[in-house]
């Protein structure tokens, strides 16, 4: 019986065993989770889960029992701490020594940490990655507390979204001259200011930690320009790495992640790879699309080619951030646009990036309808003329109509 190994048990994980199973694939299936839980999904960690609105089963992708009913393996709480590709086998933390047919690595990234010596080491200091991570900072959510988030970006202004929704005090801190700065027009940028700004978090933007401050545990910090703030405990908000660790010490190809060709194999032949940890080709480049629809689209794709399929991923870059009462959506990637098109109001409001006269992207705010004509648009390459865009008199159904 040809026996396929899963390496990493989150959304691409999941999404890649339940894939092979509806495909009729019947050999051996064997899951390695590092967590002491079976893959659950991360987005409303940082969100309903922290405010209470989810209960942890409702976080779980699937009931323990799919599992044995399916007949996957799942091994949870192990890690796999070598590949050896000559011989086709995996050695895992237990000691054990699996053999392989075919090997999927979707071992997910790692959220980026302070370093030591300017204090990230301090308890009360914590990461939004894994239910460990909101577990732990849980309790120190209680209304008319400090909470310092450092980090401008999504997961840093879900935090503060969550923290002020519950009484506490949030100071978010962003090195970058605005936040969000990495992934969106200056228009957006605006936009989450002023909502977190009406809701009493306060924004520190130009300026960095120089050092965390306390004996032990976080009591504050001291910003780059000289200005100390007090903090009751700190949430880090910089970004992740691709987990490639694994994947580089068996000799596989690393380039912005594991590295991929359009069917999600690696440099070698029986080893495959998605959602986070992986990077697909894209317009010339390397790219890692860190989103919950890339990891489900891509192991999709890697489990037909596992079974012998020739399919192409193409990347249909999409994403979501919930902040308050705004819900936001993304379609496309806005690398080297040169104007951004504003359509709508504050209460459903989007914005369309434009590089000449080429739609590449567009960020919607409480604008579902803006989305989806602007998703459907960019997947099918059709760019309405901005002009169009940007006159309220002509309706989405036209734009979508002249894309």
């Amino acid at each position: 019986m040809s026996h396929f190994i899963i390496i990493g048990a989150g959304q691409a994980g999941a999404t890649l065993a339940e894939t092979l199973r509806k495909k009729g694939y019947d050999g051996a299936i064997t899951m390695i989770g590092a967590e002491p839980h079976p893959p659950y999904q991360r987005p409303p960690l940082s969100k309903a889960y922290l405010l209470g609105e989810m209960a942890l089963e409702r976080l779980f992708l699937r009931p323990e029992a799919w599992y044995d009913e399916h007949d996957v393996t799942l091994r949870e709480g192990c890690t796999a701490e070598a590949i050896d590709v000559q011989t086709q086998t995996v050695t895992l933390s237990s000691g054990e020594v699996l053999s392989y047919d075919k090997l999927a690595l979707t071992t997910g990234a790692e959220p980026h940490r302070l370093p030591e010596r300017i204090g990230g080491a301090l308890a009360g200091v914590y990461t939004v990655r894994s239910l460990a991570d909101v577990e732990a900072m849980k309790p120190e959510f209680v209304a008319g507390r400090r909470v310092l988030i450092i980090g401008g970006g999504y997961i840093g202004l879900e935090a503060a979204a969550v923290a002020a929704k519950l009484g506490l005090k949030p100071v978010l801190v962003e090195m970058a001259e605005r936040i969000l700065q990495r992934v969106a027009a200056p228009e957006t940028s605006d936009y989450f200011r002023a909502l977190h700004q009406r809701h009493g978090v306060e924004i520190v933007e130009g300026v960095g930690v120089g050092a965390l401050l306390g004996d032990g545990r976080i009591t504050g910090a001291r910003l780059t320009d000289g200005r100390e703030i007090a903090a009751d405990f700190a949430i880090v908000g910089v970004g992740v790495a691709p987990r490639v660790s694994l994947a580089e010490a068996a000799g596989l190809a690393i380039d912005n992640g594991i590295k991929t060709n359009p069917r999600g194999q690696t440099s070698d032949p029986h080893i495959f790879a998605a959602g986070d940890c992986a990077s697909t080709p894209l317009d010339g480049a390397q790219v890692r699309i860190e989103s919950v629809g890339n990891a489900i689209d891509q192991a999709e794709i890697v489990a037909a080619n596992m079974l012998g399929g020739e399919e192409v991923y193409v990347p249909k870059p999409w994403f979501w951030s919930d902040q308050f009462d705004v819900k936001l959506q993304i379609a496309g990637l806005n690398a080297g646009y040169d104007r951004v098109i504003v359509r709508g109001e504050r209460e459903a409001l989007s914005h369309w990036y434009y590089k000449g006269n080429a739609l590449l992207a567009v960020d919607a705010m409480n604008d579902p309808r803006a989305y989806m004509v602007g998703k459907r648009l960019i997947e099918a390459g059709k760019s309405p003329a901005p002009e169009m865009v940007a006159n309220p008199g002509i309706d989405l159904k036209t734009i979508m109509a002249a894309g």
